[in-house]
């Protein structure tokens, strides 16, 4: 079968949402090749996904180096990298193919929460707004490309955190992203289990000690360390 598109899905202990998460892709099946890497899950997200994934393989930890293992074992031209808590739109496959038609050798979506309160509507918003500023995109924005351009650039460089932002940095060299409007809808639960506030505030001193040069690994501890 030919693929347009190969959907890398990194996964780390996501069997809770697993099913229906890819219960939700299922429609872009005729067009898409859905590849799961999990990063060493100690529960039962590969069983789960059997039914629902063209292949399925195992990677050291570390978000990076599972999708860049995705990236080597995926069959199309399109690349797009896609959270296991994240959803496209319907109209994903055709965006994505008429903006790599249209010359541009990657790009992203704008994103909105799976919780309707305002501050969330305001915390994309500006999400949104940031990435069209500075051409960076996050993960959650679901990051397309080209094989080619991939290839160009190395791949994800494979640190513990940020891999999206020096990503973004490696293909703006190549070329302008794509920022299609269509909306990606993600999950809230980090804003919600650790609270709004207090997860702005911590990102923004993430980026900003990755900015002057802070160890990405020293930043995922402070990062996913619990409260």
């Amino acid at each position: 079968m030919t693929f347009q598109i190969s959907i890398v899905i990194p996964v780390l202990d996501e069997a809770r949402h697993l099913a229906n998460k890819l219960q939700a892709l299922q429609p872009h099946r005729n067009n898409c090749q859905l590849l799961l890497i999990d990063g060493g899950s100690h529960d039962a997200g590969e069983a789960i996904a059997v039914p629902w994934v063209d292949k399925i393989r195992r990677s050291l930890p570390g978000r990076a180096r599972q999708m860049n293992l995705g990236a080597a074992e995926a069959d199309a031209d399109i690349l797009l990298f896609l959270h296991a808590d994240t959803q496209l739109p319907n109209d994903a496959v055709t965006s994505i193919i008429q903006a790599v038609a249209d010359g541009y050798p990657w790009g992203r979506f704008d994103v909105m929460f799976d919780n309707p309160k305002p501050i969330f509507k305001v915390i994309a918003m500006m999400m949104n707004l940031r990435s069209r500023l500075t051409g960076i995109a996050t993960g959650d924005q679901c990051l397309f490309v080209t094989r080619q351009a991939f290839q160009a650039v190395g791949g994800f460089p494979e640190i513990a955190l940020m891999e999206d932002i020096a990503m973004s940095a490696r293909l703006k060299k190549h070329g302008n992203p794509c920022c299609l409007n269509a909306k990606v809808i993600t999950s809230a639960r980090r804003w919600e289990q650790h609270g709004v506030f207090k997860t702005i505030l911590l990102m923004w001193r993430m980026r900003l000690a990755y900015f002057f040069g802070a160890d990405p690994d020293d930043l995922a501890k402070r990062y996913y360390r619990k409260p």
